[in-house]
């Protein structure tokens, strides 16, 4: 990586607030043991904390460290499978009510920003464009299902008019909502952790995990101290790894990679995107990206099933910006980064008990900037003997990945298929 592009990402270089913790150490008991300091245990602890509860987030490394503070910042509808898969495991009723959960998914966002006065430069309006003509009929059919489902303020561009949004003539048209939108993820996630923190949570950061007890009355140790509980919150998501053995296999991570540019300049950025919105193309291998507060354009995207960081990850994602907006090809990139997201097989995130006192969440498959936090908050009623909502989406099974030398592979060549698919689709 040249040595102008800076090796810490733009959130990292731009977060507006420090949170002072200490690792774990001896012997410690708990109403509720929480691992993971991303948006689910933080949500999750906020909630918990706030109800009195004694909390104790365990984190390997720091708030945020996961795609809680590294993603693309975008603020998306639903579930990534659809709503077909859903309606297909359990009932259009059902699946009406899981929808209607990740929309207060969103408004959980908003009503936090608000009350705790969240500082993370949120705005709405999102546009899905398509990159072939003929796509459009995709578009109008998934208008329709947001209507069905009551999902209103959606609005279909044709070609002229998305051209007068976007400064690229590379699509044939977009689906814009109005209740979509992004965010500075890692300020969010800081903000989540600052108001559990203040509600009596106790945050450990440095304190990975090194082995747990998931039983009826679970621990978990780290390297320095061992927290006991009454019940225990796992969300580890793309970095839990072998550490629970009943979920390895229940979900992959998947690299995405995410450059900013240099400072372009209030003008020159909104020649770029007009309203100041979230954008992603609508391939399977999907390209994202947004104007920053500060007017760099983030563009993010090259999803790999490999673990393997490209090297010169600048480089690597310039093409695809320019091949969006050809008028950045001069342009410095000042960051890039990378990290890893947790898919499920079936795309719809995964969650359950391990006992009766034992819960977990994982496997967002790209739209975890809304929904983790959903599902924290979800565990927390558990915690606190409500379990309905939850249940509702720990009905849907899951088929784990396949195991062993396979996997990677399978999953690399997966990937080379949906790439080729994208092109002639």
């Amino acid at each position: 990586m040249p040595a102008s592009i800076s090796n810490k990402s733009y959130y990292q270089a731009t977060a507006n607030r420090t949170i002072s913790t200490v690792p774990l150490e001896g012997n410690v008991t708990a109403d509720v043991c929480i691992i993971g300091a991303g948006y689910t245990g933080l949500s999750a602890a906020l909630e918990l904390a706030e109800a009195g509860y004694k909390v104790v987030v365990l984190e390997a490394e720091t708030i945020g460290f996961g795609a809680s503070g590294r993603n693309g910042g975008q603020i998306c509808t639903g579930f990534s499978s659809g709503q077909s898969k859903i309606e297909g495991q359990i009932g259009k009723a059902d699946a009406k009510r899981a929808f209607d959960l990740s929309e207060e998914a969103k408004q959980l966002i908003l009503d936090r920003v608000e009350k705790h006065k969240i500082d993370c430069d949120i705005r709405w309006g999102y546009m899905h464009c398509i990159p072939k003509a003929h796509q459009f009929k995709h578009l109008q059919e998934w208008a329709d299902e947001y209507e069905a489902l009551g999902y209103g303020g959606n609005t279909l561009l044709t070609k002229a008019e998305l051209e007068q949004k976007l400064g690229t003539n590379l699509y044939h048209g977009a689906l814009r909502e109005s209740h979509a939108g992004h965010f500075h993820p890692l300020n969010y996630c800081l903000g989540l952790a600052a108001a559990a923190i203040k509600a009596g949570a106790v945050v450990c950061e440095h304190s990975r995990v090194v082995e747990v007890d998931t039983g009826p009355a679970p621990w978990a140790r780290t390297a320095k101290g061992k927290v006991s509980a009454k019940f225990m919150i796992i969300g580890g998501n793309a970095y839990l790894g072998q550490l629970v053995k009943p979920l390895e296999g229940k979900v992959m991570p998947v690299g995405s990679y995410i450059i900013a540019t240099e400072p372009l300049g209030e003008n020159r950025a909104k020649s770029l995107i007009a309203d100041n919105e979230a954008v992603a193309n609508t391939n399977f291998i999907v390209d994202y990206y947004r104007r920053s507060a500060d007017h760099r354009m983030l563009f993010g995207g090259r999803a790999s099933y490999s673990t393997f960081e490209p090297p010169n990850l600048g480089e690597y994602m310039r093409p695809r910006m320019t091949s969006v907006f050809p008028q950045l090809k001069d342009v410095k990139i000042d960051y890039a980064w990378g990290g890893f997201i947790a898919i499920t097989s079936n795309r719809i995130p995964d969650c359950g008990r391990l006992s009766p006192t034992v819960f977990y969440a994982h496997g967002y498959s790209g739209q975890g900037v809304s929904l983790a936090g959903m599902y924290g908050k979800l565990m927390a009623e558990c915690v606190r003997g409500t379990a309905e909502r939850f249940d509702l989406l720990a009905k849907i099974k899951h088929l784990p990945f396949p195991g062993g030398r396979l996997r990677t592979p399978l999953l690399v060549a997966a990937m080379a298929y949906y790439r080729v698919r994208d092109a002639l689709s």
